[in-house]
């Protein structure tokens, strides 16, 4: 089998292109929740916290050198930018709740129909029930 013929089966097979779809669906899904998240639900919350920016918060390890006359940086500071990290989470966190609350409603207007209890076998016919007997009354005369 040819390189090119294995690659055009792996490649059209069901599962890699609705991986594929996947993929796509779920970069553009992620921009929508990035969006709500950077544009309407993080301004409420800088409203709510006073305009706090925790990105600003670290611990300066090491001050950065810097030339006295030419202002030149010439060993740049150490430090643990833990608001960047605290940052990170929030905005972690804010994007799952986003996300389970949209797969939540997502989930609520795709109804399920009910599933169908399989049917009662059938009640045997007037013809069944006496080729049945029949049956059994030459068992019995063996």
């Amino acid at each position: 089998m040819s390189f090119l013929k294995e690659f055009k089966e792996f490649a059209m097979r069901g599962n890699v292109v609705d991986m594929a779809v996947g993929v796509v669906i779920g970069a553009a899904f992620g921009k929508i929740i990035s969006s709500l998240v950077d544009d309407i639900i993080m301004p409420l919350v800088g409203v709510a916290t006073g305009g706090i920016n925790f990105t600003d918060y670290k611990w300066v390890i090491q001050q950065a050198v810097i030339d006295g006359q030419t202002q030149e940086i010439l060993k740049p500071e150490v430090s643990m930018n833990w608001g960047s990290w605290v940052q990170t989470v929030v905005d972690f966190l804010i994007v799952a709740l986003c996300i389970f609350v949209a797969i939540k409603a997502i989930n609520r207007l795709k109804k399920e129909a009910p599933a169908e209890e399989p049917a009662a076998d059938p009640a045997p016919t007037k013809e069944e029930v006496l080729l049945t007997e029949i049956r059994d009354l030459l068992k019995d005369k063996k």
